[in-house]
């Protein structure tokens, strides 16, 4: 009989969930946030912006493995252990140290956090970082919805990578990688501050530095596909299993309540949003983008705490979120500093708001009774083997004010640092890239100015000869038509101030 090709320390089990959930998170972005956005956008941006998720997504991939896993998972600057150290991995991790990630040392050993876990992982340092990336690989196309219709293409190229090396890494390795919010008792259940508070604020402070969309285009941006952002909310939520039922790391009673607790939260922000359309706007009527809106806030206001609330919990965050974040969205447009920011599909919002809240919440409805790990009580094999069991204990669970404390200091931090490191990083980029904003008169044709592709192009620009810039295509004459040119028309209209 022939050994099994296992090491030793490989749980089949664990190692197999991982890889499925971290495949169930990518598929939130592609082809979710991809089509979901590519959707919502008017159809002359269709392109562009499915095409930013999808070089947005594949950048992060890259540099996550060339760096940015060492700097928010490695050594953390300052030494590891101690509740004032780990502040980050960025001084001695970004070429890869101790080991880079794409040797045979890094992919195959066993995942081993400098700092510890409460009990060890099960699979390979490589089931870790893809489960990590595809998480990383999100938070840009998330704040991509508030820049989009004007952002350089090539600014974008160089952004997101400087974004993930700069700041999304800091934020990962003090929450996330045992550094110093970590050890002060902040959590974090899958990324509501790490993630979606991070992505609300970058894609708010980039709006405001980029400039806002061409007037017409704000006052007429209707979506182009309403079936295909139907799919993409869908892909979206049932992804969102991934996204926080792998992130106990173990495929055990932990991940079967986070994935329930998900959809309650989720079901109940969705049905919170459409009765509140249809009793407080002024048409009365419920709407299909409403309802997403509500699916959205309550798929990030669970993320921080999908496994440590009860069912109860997560129902009450639900309601909770989803009224206050309707009522933001349908009000605070109209006061400064929002109604001066173009934050096209209001991230700010659902995201920023809803992971902030969700964050918070995790401080008043965390059930002790919901122990992470599954280490301890009588109703758990081999307790004697585990180092200690996690819990949250929040404050209508008798646990006080504590972690409702260090939950919005945590949070205090993270909008604070990634405001001020996003508009550094975005003012190198414009230097870089000679400015963040494409011309006015690309801005006016959209797709194909920059991609010469259109999402839903006409018969005639079925077949071209050439570029974009040819006799043929700039006549608008599709190769084998006998017709001849049809002379100009009368000039349009000016488009008004911008």
């Amino acid at each position: 009989m022939h050994p099994l090709p296992y090491p030793s320390w490989l749980n089949t089990g664990d190692n197999t969930w991982q890889l499925v959930t971290a495949t169930l998170v990518g598929l939130m972005s592609l082809p979710g946030i991809a089509v979901l956005y590519g959707g919502l956008v008017q159809k002359k941006w269709a392109v562009n912006t499915m095409l930013m998720a999808f070089t947005g997504f594949s950048i992060v991939l890259i540099i996550w493995v060339l760096w940015a896993f060492n700097m928010g998972f490695g050594h953390p600057w300052g030494g590891g252990g101690g509740a004032g150290t780990g502040i980050s991995g960025f001084f001695h991790n970004l070429w890869g140290e101790p080991h880079p990630m794409v040797s045979h040392f890094g992919e195959q050993n066993q995942e081993v956090l400098p700092n510890g876990t409460a009990i060890p992982f099960h699979f390979p340092t490589a089931t870790f970082a893809y489960f990590q990336v595809v998480f990383a690989a999100i938070t840009p196309l998330l704040f991509l919805g508030s820049v989009l219709g004007r952002m350089k293409f090539k600014a974008w190229l160089l952004f997101v990578p400087l974004w993930i090396t700069f700041v999304y890494t800091v934020n990962a390795m003090l929450i996330w990688g045992g550094g110093w919010w970590a050890h002060k008792g902040a959590v974090d259940y899958s990324g509501g501050y790490v993630i979606h508070l991070a992505a609300g604020v970058t894609g708010f402070v980039a709006a405001w530095v980029i400039g806002p969309r061409l007037t017409r285009d704000r006052l007429h941006g209707l979506p182009n596909n309403l079936p295909m952002i139907m799919v993409g909310a869908g892909i979206l939520w049932l992804g969102w299993n991934g996204f926080n039922g792998g992130d106990p790391f173990y495929a055990g009673v932990d991940a079967a309540s986070a994935v329930l607790n998900t959809n309650l939260c989720t079901a109940a922000a969705a049905m919170t949003w459409v009765f509140m359309d249809m009793l407080f706007l002024k048409q009365r009527k419920p709407t299909l983008l409403g309802g997403i809106n509500g699916m959205i806030v309550g798929l990030v206001c669970i993320t921080p705490g999908a496994g440590w609330v009860d069912g109860y919990g997560a129902l009450l965050e639900g309601l909770i979120a989803s009224a206050i974040v309707w009522v933001a969205w349908n009000y605070l447009p109209k006061v400064r500093p929002f109604s001066k920011v173009d934050d096209a599909l209001g991230v700010v919002y659902t995201h920023g708001l809803a992971g902030l809240l969700g964050g918070l919440m995790v401080g008043l409805f965390g059930d002790p009774g919901m122990v992470q790990y599954g280490c301890s009580g009588a109703k758990f094999t081999n307790t004697a083997a585990c180092t200690g069991s996690f819990k949250v204990s929040g404050l209508f669970y008798g646990g006080g004010l504590g972690q409702l404390g260090w939950q919005a200091a945590t949070a205090l931090w993270v909008i604070c640092f990634t405001a001020v490191a996003s508009f550094i990083v975005l003012k190198v980029t414009g230097v870089i890239t000679r400015g963040l904003r494409e011309p006015d008169e690309v801005l006016e044709i959209g797709d194909l100015a920059i991609h010469d592709e259109e999402a839903y192009p006409e018969d005639k620009f079925a077949e071209r000869i050439g570029g974009a810039g040819s006799a043929f295509a700039m006549a608008g004459i599709a190769v084998g038509d006998p017709s001849p040119p049809v002379a100009p028309g009368p000039e349009p209209e000016p488009l008004g101030e911008r």
